[in-house]
């Protein structure tokens, strides 16, 4: 194990995040915009295709980390999206993991700067975790319940504090990539989904 593990395993998880996001929607959803008569925000599928091509690309050019030609799934479902990106991200994953320290300290291009390895992973965790931020919003402006991503969420209870449960869309990921019926919510708790009363 290297200094640098806890990238990998924040990258799995991160990995199960999106995946877990993602299985919220529905395939009716994939067109459908934060405005609809602004194209300035990605559409689901967008997101979908940015996520696939956007980690893709950075881990090509960044870490040198190449798994598939095709980044993108030849069918455009929901499904066809999950299972692509668990696929070549699970192939990412199980590259990275063989790295040793001096790998992830060399430094690589990183658009038009130089950084080290473990700076850019940092940063790629980060953009993935933003774009999924945006996806939530989605979700909530579409209606659909929220399971956990991080802890619990206003429709597994709200709070900590309130005793709110963490609940994930699926125990596995096996569950999950064969679209099983997710785990129950309990719905809204009734109080407050904000810190202001």
């Amino acid at each position: 194990m290297t200094r640098y593990q806890f990238l990998t395993d924040a990258y799995e998880t991160e990995i199960l995040k999106t995946l877990s996001v993602w299985s919220m929607f529905q395939d009716g959803d994939l067109m459908r915009r934060p405005k609809e008569t602004d194209p300035r925000g990605r559409s689901v599928l967008e997101h979908m295709i940015h996520q696939c091509m956007s980690e893709d690309a950075w881990f090509k050019k960044m870490f040198g980390i190449e798994v598939t030609e095709s980044p993108v799934p030849a069918g455009e479902t929901r499904l066809d999206f999950i299972r692509a990106y668990a696929r070549d991200s699970s192939a990412r994953l199980a590259v990275l993991a063989q790295k040793d320290e001096g790998w992830w300290e060399e430094p690589a291009k990183f658009f038009n700067v130089q950084r080290s390895r473990a700076w850019i992973m940092a940063r790629r965790l980060l953009h993935s975790a933003h774009h999924r931020g945006q996806q939530t919003a989605l979700l909530r402006m579409l209606g659909r319940d929220l399971h956990s991503t991080y802890g619990p969420t206003a429709d597994t209870g709200g709070f900590p504090t309130n005793r709110a449960q963490t609940i994930y869309a699926y125990s596995s990921l096996k569950e999950l990539l064969e679209d099983r019926p997710k785990n129950p919510l309990p719905g809204p708790a009734g109080g407050p989904s904000t810190e202001r009363p």
